[in-house]
């Protein structure tokens, strides 16, 4: 089957009720901590993505089961450190830096070495930021100068941190949380706001877990060593998934669009804020809260008007996962759109910060850098006809999203390569625009 995808013309008006795929986060999240609960935990609507398909396949090469049965995955834990080592073990995270950042958390009391790879994507990025807290903590590390492949080696004699978490990374803050189930003792960690699924997830456990917020900082104190019953779960939809069709609906006359079901947490939302200062005018509704998150649907009407935005720094680390798309949005809308502080963009899984500027001037929009900050320069006016081919951007799922989204809204003839890459998060993206009515070839 061809790795590449032809889309030549415009997706028509709609109007549409969908659901996208599983929150990808918490899928992850669930499976790692059903591995170290005591008995046979049920995960429905598990993501069947790449990422979570890895986290499995890891689970299980360290000695822990699991079935699936219908829509449920039932995973057998027998506590916490409880992995069944083997000498010289390899486990693989694929494209996922959540996966390997949060694995090497419950590893900290391994009796083995293990060693710990990823794909050329993840081999890429940087593990110095869990490292660190890692070697505090005890454990024993080996890396490639701070570069997959790394192997682990965990310590019985693990000392409880008081750790500084000042670059609002949730996958850092996880990794400490995790090991901290092994350590004795209080482990604090000062969290600069990030995503918070772990805290939630382990309050839902009922968890030693203490949760001091003020503006900027989370307090997050942690008694270890306490073991936890094996739980049921249903993961909601991702808002990382929807951002897609949200922008397509904004940027699609006469269209509308409800997505149902969606985790509107408040560490995930800074797409709708930031699109609703914009003029997009996105409405939340049936909101609720299911073990410790939110859900609602979301609703979107198409918007003739929209305007730039001088984002504010505070909303980046709720919106770092869509500032690619939120990029074709201020592309589109009237004036100059500012973003200041988005280094952290370069830490995913492509350097997405430099090639979001790359593919804004593909399409004909102005942009202007300074270090992390940019400036875009909008054009409500523009209407691509020229054939463009998006390749050579590490085949990157959500770069390969907003080609997409791009070519169905702006127009012209694209050919678009690294179709497989969206398996990483949202395997049947493309089947949603095509019963939405898109053509793609």
């Amino acid at each position: 089957m061809p790795n590449h995808i032809f889309i030549r013309e415009k997706i028509k008006n709609f109007k549409k009720k969908i659901r996208v795929s599983s929150d990808k986060s918490i899928s992850i999240r669930s499976v790692l901590l059903a591995s170290q609960a005591v008995g046979i935990s049920e995960i429905s609507n598990l993501l069947e993505s790449e990422d979570v398909i890895n986290a499995l396949k890891m689970i299980k090469k360290l000695g822990i089961n699991y079935i699936k049965q219908g829509d449920k995955y039932k995973i057998q834990g027998f506590g916490l450190n409880s992995f069944n080592l083997k000498k010289n073990i390899t486990i693989d995270a694929g494209n996922s830096g959540t996966l390997a950042r949060l694995i090497l958390g419950l590893l900290v009391r391994s009796k083995h070495k293990i060693k710990l790879i990823g794909d050329k994507s993840l081999s890429k990025r940087d593990f110095y930021r869990v490292i660190k807290p890692l070697k505090l903590l005890g454990a024993n590390i080996e890396s490639n100068n701070n570069l997959l492949p790394i192997k682990i080696t965990g310590t019985d004699f693990l000392r409880p941190i008081k750790y500084d978490e000042n670059i609002g990374s949730a996958q850092v803050k996880s990794c400490i949380m995790l090991s901290a189930l092994n350590t004795p003792g209080l482990t604090i960690i000062d969290s600069k706001k990030s995503r918070n699924h772990t805290e939630l997830m382990l309050k839902f456990l009922k968890y030693p877990i203490e949760i001091r917020s003020s503006k900027k900082i989370d307090k997050i104190l942690i008694r270890g060593q306490k073991q936890f019953e094996a739980f049921k779960y249903k993961i909601p939809g991702d808002i990382s998934s929807a951002a897609f069709f949200i922008v397509l609906t904004l940027l699609t006359e006469r269209s509308q669009i409800i997505i149902q079901n969606v985790n509107v947490n408040k560490t995930r939302i800074g797409i709708v804020t930031i699109l609703n200062k914009m003029g997009a005018g996105i409405i939340l509704k049936n909101k609720k809260v299911y073990n410790g998150e939110e859900i609602a649907d979301i609703f979107v009407k198409s918007k003739k008007k929209l305007k730039g935005i001088n984002c504010p720094a505070k909303l980046n680390s709720s919106a770092i996962d869509e500032f690619l798309i939120i990029f074709l949005v201020a592309a589109k809308a009237k004036g100059i759109s500012k973003f200041k502080d988005l280094g952290e963009m370069n830490k995913k899984e492509s350097k997405r910060l430099d090639l979001g500027i790359k593919f804004l001037r593909l399409i004909g929009i102005k942009v202007e850098r300074i270090k992390n900050d940019i400036k875009i320069y909008g054009n409500p006016k523009i209407n691509l006809s020229k054939n463009y081919e998006i390749k050579n951007f590490l085949k990157d799922h959500r770069i390969f999203f907003l080609s997409c989204i791009t070519a169905l809204t702006l127009g012209g003839n694209w050919k678009i390569n690294d179709k497989n890459s969206a398996n990483t998060s949202f395997p049947n993206f493309l089947k949603i625009l095509k019963n939405m009515g898109a053509k793609i070839n």
